[in-house]
């Protein structure tokens, strides 16, 4: 089944939410919740509600939630938010520690945490997310009924 995904994650982990998301998108897989660096400038500019309107957009359609944690996730009002709606509205969720994905500068860090709590969790490099993910996603939706 052919699954549209929303990619949940606090900014500044951008490079390493990169690396998920093509391994997504590279196996034939639609993806949601990434922006370029500057039209996110241009929307934080207008403002909490704006970003809210995008986040809602890009959830229209989906049926999983991945929540992305790195050192700052467990901080961000907006992955918060992301969580919430994808509750609300029935999502699958799954959180994926990407801290040991190295950046743009070859740097890992420590996560924050364990989020979304009560869902399942994996270690992207510990667990094979590159060639896991698709299970992990259909075990989130199936969890939901989807």
């Amino acid at each position: 089944m052919a699954r549209r995904v929303f990619f949940s994650f606090e900014y500044s982990d951008v490079s390493r939410a990169m690396v998920v998301r093509n391994s997504w998108v590279t196996q034939g897989r639609e993806a949601a919740g990434f922006i370029d660096a500057a039209d996110f400038e241009k929307l934080e500019r207008q403002g909490d509600a704006a970003i809210k309107i995008w986040i809602d957009k890009q959830l229209d359609g989906t049926s999983v939630t991945v929540v992305l944690v790195g050192a700052k996730t467990c901080d961000s009002k907006y992955v918060k938010y992301e969580i919430d709606k994808s509750i609300e509205k029935g999502n699958g969720l799954l959180g994926i520690d990407i801290s040991k994905i190295a950046d743009l500068q070859g740097n890992t860090t420590e996560r924050c945490g364990q989020i979304p709590e009560g869902y399942d969790f994996y270690l992207w490099n510990k667990d094979d997310g590159y060639h896991k993910m698709g299970d992990w996603i259909e075990k989130a939706a199936k969890n939901a009924g989807r």
